[in-house]
């Protein structure tokens, strides 16, 4: 996975590439958190799984 996705930020309402601010290995998978660079709107991804 690369260290940064395009997805639509709910707080921009745009399109914006979100970018990895840490990453680690749990037991469910890797865990990635990603940041959006213009509003700090922060998401976790496991294993393609996000919380949103």
């Amino acid at each position: 996975m690369s260290d940064a996705v395009t997805r639509s930020c709910p707080v921009c309402e745009t399109d914006r590439d979100f970018y990895a601010t840490a990453r680690t290995t749990v037991h469910l998978g890797e865990k990635w958190k990603f940041r959006c660079p213009e509003c700090s709107y922060t998401f976790v991804r496991i294993d393609s799984i996000e919380t949103a």
